[in-house]
Formats: C-alpha cells, structure tokens, sequence
C-alpha cells in the first residue's frame, strides 16, 4: 500500500514527470496499491481548477476530468483515518499523513511540511518520502 501526496499525482498524472515513471507502473501493474479518501480526491479535483495548473492541463492536452478519471482507475478508494499522532504544520497535508499512519503506508510527497516530518513518521512505522527516493 501507498499514500500519493496531490503533487505526486500531479507529476505522474499531468505532468509526465520521468521520475514518477516508476511509480506509475507499478500502479498499472498493480504491484503496489494505492489507497486514498474522498477528502484526498476532492482536494486533486480543487487543485485541476486551479489556473496554474487549468494551463498546464491544456499544454498537456489533458482535462481534470482525464486526471480524476485515472485516479479512480487506479485507487483504492478508504475511509478517512483518525487523526494520527503528529500533526502537520500545513493542515491541508494531515489528511495524507493520518492515512499513511493509520494503513502505516509509506507516503510519497515532495512537500517540505510532509518532508520535515520523516523522522517522526518513521518511529510510526511511515516512511515519507519523494517519489525519486521511492524508485531508487
């Protein structure tokens, strides 16, 4: 099992980043599952509209609707966890972190505040990390 930060999904799903190659693979061939809540779906459809990244999804050619559609394909959609813990200084990442602990998954995140938070997590049995690190 995995926890996807939003700006992991992002880089594997829109931007093509050659780094999450790894990791998109390993989700198509279902050798690691990716779990997430509707709270964590809700914040990517959010993040689609934003106009950053509304010019981004159409110098892709690619539609929020394309992105979310992918993240149901390959999710496996759970309950939102208890609060872990730790807390988080952006509360807009606890989510992720709760998850992580709850399913003790590793969680990938290229976020500093998720980031700063490794040693803490890892005493939870969490391993927070970026996706580079992951596919290493």
């Amino acid at each position: 099992m995995i926890v996807l930060d939003t700006n992991i999904v992002l880089d594997a799903f829109l931007f093509h980043d050659p780094a999450a190659a790894p990791l998109k693979l390993a989700l198509a061939s279902q050798k690691i599952q990716w779990i997430a809540t509707q709270p964590m779906r809700d914040e990517l459809a959010r993040v689609l509209a934003y106009p950053k990244i509304v010019v981004r999804l159409t110098f892709y050619q690619r539609t929020a609707a394309a992105v979310l559609a992918q993240f149901d394909e390959l999710v496996r959609s759970v309950d939102v966890a208890p609060k872990a813990s730790v807390t988080c200084a952006d509360p807009d990442d606890q989510k992720f972190i709760d998850l992580a602990v709850a399913h003790k998954a590793p969680l990938l995140s290229k976020d500093r505040a998720v980031l700063c938070m490794a040693k803490r997590l890892l005493a939870l049995d969490v391993r927070a990390q970026t996706a580079i690190d992951f596919v290493a």
